[in-house]
């Protein structure tokens, strides 16, 4: 890629669109400056090409000023009143000039001169020839200045009507596009082919007695296009998106100049005083009135037809431009077809809007300035172009959507309030399983239930556990005073060692502790070793997570009780059922058995004044795969299903072998393990052979014997020394 030679960071903005943007900023309230550029750009490109503006370069020849702009904000952020502005308060006496004088005049110029040339090839004479032209032009329609909807055969009897007068622009500007794109897709291909020199192909069209084909025109007429509405209805995730994005890839991305507003409010940062002070300063009518007269002086006969000669250094600054965007276009990845367009072509766009700023400014000779500024709005248009191709997906709807309804949602739910969600079955479980996965890397859990068959969503935005803020209660009676707290996990070690408590990693109303009165919400786990496996062995195992553990009352060097406080990751929030089959779902997880009565919420530990703890440093629990009703958890299920015959401590490792890793490691921890808890060399032996022919992906015997056994064997020999 070239160095950056040219930074629109460096030049200004056009001074007439700055001045404009800040009476509209006033007007409306909004000082969202980028989204307002864009349709300041389109009016002045429309007046321009309407007086048929053009610029005369030396490599390209003469090329039309128009400009083509898609604008895109929210609701309340001034669209349609900034429009309606732009038309009556700043160009309604250009319109209203043009129109009566500018049009009739040049267009009845041309019409003799039309006249005159088809009674020399005819041989007849002019005044005939031209009631003939005159009679065509009158059955073309009234010109209209604007329009927000067609069809192909008006848009082109328009044109001819104005090929025929020499005159005036072909101005398409629609309102809420998401709404009306379906019925405006056929107008939109036409105009695809009017851009570059507004020309296009004539249809053929059979000649009858009653309609006669009129005779082909030579000429441009330029077009502009306004297309404006919210995002909301033109990325709907549904076919109206579809049908967008085809439009950009078909042309309208190198086509048209974009804007993707926010509503930025003026109160954010002034005082209601300021505000009113602001909309009645009489500069601004004044300010409104000047520019108002300055675009009716544009629609002067004398200006028609103005031409704008491009000097050597702007078009070598052009050319550098170009390069530089074609640069930037390689370095993009083969995927990014519609943004690599939209680049190659932002030296054509700038070059129109320049021509466009040069006849406001009534410049017979493209300034430098007046590229920079084009340079610099184009480039603004390129990073909203980059924000609304940045839309959310329809997934991503899906999963915020459901993290927000406080309700289960059905399938028939969703496709009412969701104009995205498809009805066929398959896109719909893809949709689901794309939103369930995106919703897990941004903290949203969706569940799936099933009541009588039908199918039921709920999404539930998780909290991040914070380890200062672990969830517990606390009391010296085993059922009431419970103290509800959030305690840091460094002072854990100060509830368990003390004396005579009863603690619980649920909260209660009322201090009352029993499953009616559970407040929702836990961010730990409590496991309770009672016996099998020893205190070491578990730390072992359970190294790479945080966790603490404390020896109870009934613990002995030969056998180990203790307990596990292990944080999760998330707070969760479950019922009793579900949190019953999240903690069986530990349960299996763990590589050594526990007490599987520790399933209810409002169950009950003892602390214990000479208990010793151990403290481990590691990651949280990732917890969302034993939440039940979860596309995650079911996933696992599955899962555990094809290994649910082997014992906690094998079912450990056969789920570390699934996942990858080096086999033989994982064989030589699982030995290790076992040689931990007490058991033979020949125990161990047998059990890691029996393990290993369980495996799909099993070691040779012989490996096994070589690396893994004889490990275990030094292990036996060293501590009998």
């Amino acid at each position: 890629m070239t160095d950056i030679v040219i930074n629109a960071d460096d030049y200004a903005h056009h001074p007439t669109l700055e001045k404009i943007v800040d009476l509209i900023c006033t007007k409306t309230q909004n000082t969202d400056r980028k989204f307002f550029r864009v349709e300041v750009a389109y009016f002045l490109g429309k007046m321009a090409g309407s007086m048929r503006a053009k610029l005369m370069t030396k490599d390209r020849g003469e090329i039309p000023v128009n400009i083509y702009a898609l604008a895109l904000a929210p609701s309340g952020s001034g669209k349609g009143f900034s429009v309606n502005l732009m038309e009556n308060d700043f160009l309604g006496g250009f319109q209203q000039r043009f129109m009566e004088e500018t049009f009739p005049v040049v267009s009845d110029q041309h019409l003799w001169e039309e006249a005159n040339k088809r009674a020399a090839r005819n041989g007849t004479m002019p005044d005939e020839e031209h009631e003939k032209v005159e009679k065509e032009f009158k059955q073309a329609g009234a010109l209209a200045f604007t329009f927000d909807s067609g069809t192909p055969a008006a848009v082109k009897q328009m044109r001819h009507k104005l090929l025929m007068a020499n005159c005036g622009a072909i101005n398409l500007q629609t309102d809420e596009i998401g709404s009306n794109l379906d019925k405006s897709i056929e107008i939109l291909n036409v105009f695809l082919e009017l851009y570059d020199q507004g020309q296009i192909k004539q249809k053929l069209t059979k000649n009858t007695h009653e309609n006669q084909r009129g005779e082909e025109l030579q000429g441009k007429t330029p077009a502009n296009v306004l297309l404006f509405g919210t995002p909301s209805k033109l990325l709907d995730g549904s076919q109206t998106e579809d049908q967008f994005y085809s439009l950009l890839e078909t042309g309208y991305a190198r086509r048209c100049i974009f804007a993707f507003g926010h509503r930025i409010r003026a109160a954010e940062t002034l005082t209601a005083e300021e505000i009113y002070q602001s909309l009645i300063q009489p500069i601004n009518s004044q300010q409104v009135n000047n520019i108002y007269n300055e675009f009716v002086n544009l629609a002067d006969p004398t200006k028609f037809g103005w031409s704008i000669e491009v000097p050597d250094d702007v078009a070598i600054e052009l050319v550098k431009y170009r390069i530089q965007c074609e640069a930037m276009a390689d370095a993009m990845s083969d995927y990014e077809d519609i943004q690599r367009t939209e680049i190659t072509h932002r030296y054509f766009k700038a070059m129109k809007l320049a021509g466009a700023f040069a006849y406001v400014d009534e410049e017979l000779t493209l300034s430098m300035e007046n590229l920079h500024a084009a340079i610099k709005l184009v480039e603004e248009s390129g990073v909203a172009f980059q924000e609304l191709l940045n839309r959310e997906k329809a997934y991503v709807k899906l999963a915020k959507y459901l993290a927000a309804v406080n309700t289960e949602q059905t399938q028939a739910d969703l496709h009412e309030a969701l104009p995205f969600y498809k009805s066929g079955t398959g896109a719909r479980n893809e949709m689901m399983t794309l939103a369930t996965a995106w919703g897990y890397r941004q903290h949203i859990m969706i569940k799936k239930s099933y009541i009588d068959g039908i199918e039921f969503y709920k999404g539930e935005t998780l909290e991040e556990t914070n380890l200062s803020k672990l969830k517990l209660s606390y009391s010296d009676h085993f059922a009431y005073n419970y103290i509800n707290e959030e305690v840091p996990f460094e002072n854990l070690h100060e509830l368990v060692g003390i004396k005579g408590y009863n603690w619980c990693n649920h909260f209660f109303k009322n201090g009352h502790r029993s499953e009616d009165n559970v407040i929702q919400g836990f961010n730990l786990v409590v496991l309770d070793v009672d016996g099998g496996t020893s205190t070491f062995s578990a730390y072992e195992l359970l190294k790479e997570y945080q966790f603490l553990s404390y020896t109870t009352k009934r613990h002995t060097d030969d056998n180990n009780r203790f307990r596990i406080i292990m944080p999760i990751n998330y707070k969760l929030v479950l019922d009793a059922e579900d949190y019953s089959l999240f903690m069986q779902n530990i349960v299996n997880w763990l590589p050594f058995k526990i007490d599987e009565e520790a399933n209810q919420r409002s169950r009950k530990w003892l602390t214990h004044e000479n208990t010793t703890i151990h403290t481990n440093e590691g990651i949280l629990l990732d917890a969302l795969a034993f939440v039940p009703k979860t596309q995650k958890n079911e996933q696992y299920l599955k899962e555990y299903q094809s290994i649910e015959s082997l014992d906690n401590l094998e079912r450990w490792f056969a789920q570390r072998l699934a996942a990858g890793g080096k086999r033989n490691n994982h064989m030589i921890k699982y030995a290790l393990a076992l040689y931990d808890s007490g058991f033979s060399y020949a125990d161990i032996e047998s059990k890691v052979l029996h393990f290993n022919s369980q495996l799909p992906n099993r070691l040779e015997e012989s490996e096994l014997r070589s690396t893994v056994l004889t490990t275990v064997a030094k292990k036996f020999t060293n501590n009998s020394i």
